[in-house]
């Protein structure tokens, strides 16, 4: 018997595929859609909020991205359907890169991936099947949805205060919060079934946003690392990425 295919979450892959290919053998063509502060605040070009999420750094960053998606999103998609795997998804990517805007809105910021939307699609997922465990790559063993959850959140909050590996954690916390948010307005039950882990991460996610917009200091670390970037390598939150080899192609 034929085991069933979400097919929407298929062809999102292959299309982020096909668009972040593009991208690594043309830059004009990926400079064009990926997230920046300047285009999207001064230059008006807000569709850059979703095409940024069809562009990667490299293939590690696009395969890591897409496993992920495959795994929580066929599932969403196959228990609750196409609709509401795709405003889920789509959802978080806005909301994770409209938190990355708000954030960096006074400097000139450039990122790209579409892990906001992963990181919604995996939140969830994690509250529309309960008991439902995550299985990270180098990890032989499944973790617990609340033990993920609650550990996501606060290494989301470090990585953007301290700014580390140039991974844009921003977008993974609005990601994860909207992805949460939007399937709790789809299905408000989830609150009822997970009545202790529910409350913990909103209010904790609350108190991360809060504590992201009360100090100077975050604004000043990234000014600082901004000021020692040059100007192609500041295109990329990822620096896997060789901007140099890729123009010569």
């Amino acid at each position: 018997m034929n085991q069933p295919t979400a097919i929407t979450n298929i062809i999102i892959i292959a299309l982020t595929a096909f668009f972040s290919y593009r991208g690594f053998i043309n830059p004009p063509f990926l400079r064009q859609f990926l997230f920046s502060t300047r285009s999207i605040l001064a230059g008006r070009q807000y569709y850059r909020l979703v095409t940024s999420a069809a562009l990667h750094a490299d293939w590690v960053h696009l395969i890591f991205n897409m496993y992920s998606l495959y795994s929580f999103g066929s599932a969403v998609e196959l228990f609750f359907g196409p609709g509401t795997f795709l405003a889920i998804y789509l959802a978080s990517i806005v909301g994770g890169n409209l938190l990355a805007l708000l954030l960096h809105r006074n400097e000139d910021y450039y990122a790209l991936g579409a892990s906001g939307g992963v990181c919604g699609v995996i939140f969830a997922c994690i509250f529309l099947v309960p008991g439902s465990s995550v299985q990270l790559f180098f990890i032989p063993v499944n973790i617990p949805a609340y033990v993920y959850a609650i550990l996501f959140m606060l290494f989301s909050y470090y990585g953007i205060r301290a700014q580390r590996g140039n991974i844009g954690h921003d977008a993974h916390l609005g990601g994860a919060i909207i992805g949460l948010l939007t399937a709790t307005a789809l299905y408000p039950s989830i609150i009822r079934q997970n009545p202790v882990l529910y409350p913990v991460v909103m209010s904790l996610a609350i108190l991360l946003l809060v504590f992201l917009n009360v100090g100077p200091v975050i604004s000043r670390g990234i000014r600082q690392f901004t000021r020692k970037k040059s100007d192609d390598e500041k295109l990329f939150t990822f620096r896997r990425y060789d901007s140099n080899n890729a123009d010569k192609k």
